[in-house]
């Protein structure tokens, strides 16, 4: 018992001093935006639900074209997606970072690049849908 007191002294000396040096969460917003890509406002649908999914393009994939009647909210972890805005006549390369696709507009993405692109998408959709993505008709 003699010898426990200090070896708990000193386990809480320790454990205080590495409590010291850890350091804070840091957070760092990485975009804020109130438009789309086009400039068009975003309207979330009342009590929506929220998706979260993961897309990697390899060279020259794309999407077949398509439009979101909700906000699709997509973030460029790696390489460079290019959204081709086939109703808007405009592309939009997007490297790294964190974007607001159109909404209710024709397009698609394709990666023109040699290496992969990796995505984060964010979805809000009404509650019941299952995906916010229209495929254009044929």
């Amino acid at each position: 018992m003699r010898y426990a007191i200090p070896a708990i002294l000193a386990m809480a000396a320790a454990g205080s001093a590495a409590a010291a040096d850890y350091q804070t969460n840091i957070n760092t917003i990485i975009a804020r935006h109130d438009k789309t890509l086009i400039g068009q406002t975003i309207a979330v649908p009342k009590n929506p639900a929220i998706i979260f999914s993961t897309s990697t393009f390899a060279p020259g994939a794309r999407t077949p074209e398509h439009k979101h009647p909700w906000p699709h909210y997509i973030c460029v972890q790696e390489g460079v997606l290019t959204i081709v805005g086939t109703e808007v006549g405009k592309e939009f390369p997007l490297s790294k970072g964190c974007y607001v696709e159109m909404l209710d507009k024709w397009h698609y993405g394709i990666n023109k690049g040699t290496v992969p692109v990796v995505t984060l998408v964010v979805d809000q959709v009404p509650e019941g849908v299952e995906k916010n993505n229209v495929p254009k008709p044929q």
